[in-house]
């Protein structure tokens, strides 16, 4: 027993020694997915997101699919629907209006999709503010072919089909949503906003 003491004391007996390699090598499986997103090419990147712009816009086109991806909001696709359509209706402006008119239906897109959706919470529906603003722009998607295809029509009876089908089309998708995370007795009351809402840009469009 002294001995065995006594070469503890000198060195000779002492904690086993750990491997370097092994220290640190354990990640949780998010931290070290969330690495691999970070050190993945940037057109991966936007493939991958543009990939799902694209899912959504499929549900928005066909409403009686699911809406189960409208739910997981994101801002980037009504960002670009909203440049779009802004860009198209300021396409044939005067020189001097153009960028007037391009700021006009940029801001009344933004604010009032705001506007419908604080009264949609203030009315105690079951949905984010986010959340709300993602659908109501994704809606925008039939209104947007319906002001590039009134490009290539001169007949005023033809875009009124066009814009009013168009304005239907995103009212209903719109709506099949939102009446969703309503109270029942308010359906009314948070539905009206989204009616006059796609009313006001549907009439714009057809007014370009």
């Amino acid at each position: 027993m002294e001995r065995e003491l006594q070469e503890m004391e000198d060195g000779k007996i002492g904690v086993p020694s750990q491997d370097p390699e092994l220290l640190g090598s354990i990640e949780e499986p998010e931290e070290q997915q969330r690495l691999e997103t970070l050190d993945e090419p940037v057109s991966t990147t936007i493939l991958r997101d543009l990939n799902r712009i694209w899912i959504k816009m499929k549900h928005v086109l066909v409403p009686t699919s699911s809406d189960q991806k409208l739910r997981d909001w994101d801002l980037w696709g009504p960002l670009f629907l909203c440049l779009i359509l802004s860009i198209s209706m300021s396409w044939t402006a005067k020189e001097d209006q153009a960028a007037l008119e391009f700021a006009i239906v940029f801001v009344l897109v933004w604010c009032g999709a705001g506007v419908v959706t604080l009264n949609a919470v203030l009315l105690g529906g079951t949905i984010s503010f986010l959340q709300s603003i993602c659908v109501l722009g994704y809606c925008l998607a039939p209104l947007n072919i319906a002001s590039i295809t009134c490009r290539f029509f001169s007949n005023k009876f033809i875009n009124v089909i066009i814009v009013g089908f168009a304005f239907a089309w995103s009212t209903k998708a719109s709506v099949g949503f939102m009446a969703e995370l309503l109270p029942a007795e308010r359906k009314m009351l948070g539905v009206y906003p989204v009616f006059l809402f796609y009313l006001t840009i549907g009439w714009m469009v057809l007014m370009q």
